[in-house]
């Protein structure tokens, strides 16, 4: 009878051996996977600020929102795109010697900017579609406030947040290879992710569309006039205050995925293990 999962040793080995290749792609093949990936992260970025924007309990929004947001996870996994916070596991190829650092370094760099390259492109599409303008601009309004929120956020809150988000992304990212069918690989990516979002922790690529689609949201006087924040705390939602975001939630995403979810498990299923892959 054909096994229904993968066990955790087994999962490791298909971690090993899908990320040694995604180091081996070609620049352009990795650079158009992060392009994708970016879109879809900010496609369920905006799905669920969409379904979540109007709710004014706190609790029932992040709920909504968490409820939505994992479909750009979903995608990026069905799919076999690059997405930068699932590749901080080619940690794992790494400590098994498989890559070098070279080749880790030089996959992380393309599919982060690829990652931004994406939601960029995304916001530009929504904003100039009109797609904010519903609930008479309340949506707008919304998206601004969340990227106001965001590079606000002191740096060690940052990078600390940036730690525990990725520790579930990974964690989605890792267990999703136990499935062997579309419909347990969702269920693997949906709940983690949604305790992320519902928890609030920092994510880089999601922040590189909140980050893209508020500063285009900042230009629109209709929106701007629905906000409840100072001209004062408009103006600092700036490229700089995005740059000290990214960087703090970016250093804490890697530490987070490679250190407590690849290394850790590597050491427990592959390293203890006296079985060779």
């Amino acid at each position: 009878m054909e096994k229904r999962m993968l066990n955790p040793t087994e999962i490791t080995s298909e971690i090993i051996t899908t990320y040694e290749a995604k180091a081996n792609y070609a620049p352009l093949k990795s650079l158009i996977l992060g392009v994708l990936s970016g879109m879809f992260i900010a496609l369920g970025g905006f799905a669920s600020a969409t379904a979540s924007h109007s709710i004014t309990n706190y609790s029932v929004s992040k709920l909504i929102s968490g409820s939505v947001f994992p479909v750009g996870l979903i995608l990026v996994i069905i799919a076999g795109t690059d997405l930068f916070t699932g590749n901080v596991l080619l940690t794992v190829p790494l400590l098994h010697k498989r890559i070098t650092f070279k080749q880790l370094v030089k996959n992380w760099v393309i599919v982060y900017f690829a990652n931004m390259a994406g939601a960029i492109i995304v916001s530009l599409l929504l904003f100039y579609s009109g797609s904010l303008d519903v609930n008479y601009g309340a949506l707008g309004a919304y998206s601004i406030k969340v990227a106001y929120t965001k590079s606000s956020l002191p740096f060690i809150k940052s990078f600390l947040s940036g730690i525990l988000c990725n520790i579930l992304v990974c964690l989605s990212v890792w267990i999703s290879f136990a499935g062997k069918d579309i419909i347990s690989k969702i269920f693997a990516i949906f709940f983690p992710i949604m305790a992320f979002v519902v928890s609030g922790f920092e994510h880089s690529v999601a922040n590189m569309y909140y980050f893209s689609i508020g500063l285009l949201a900042k230009t629109n006087s209709q929106f701007v006039s629905n906000l409840g924040i100072s001209e004062s705390q408009l103006d600092s939602l700036n490229l700089k205050s995005v740059i000290n975001n990214l960087v703090p939630v970016t250093l804490g995403n890697i530490l987070g995925g490679a250190l407590f979810v690849g290394t850790a498990l590597y050491l427990a299923f592959i390293r203890t293990n006296k079985s060779k892959l």
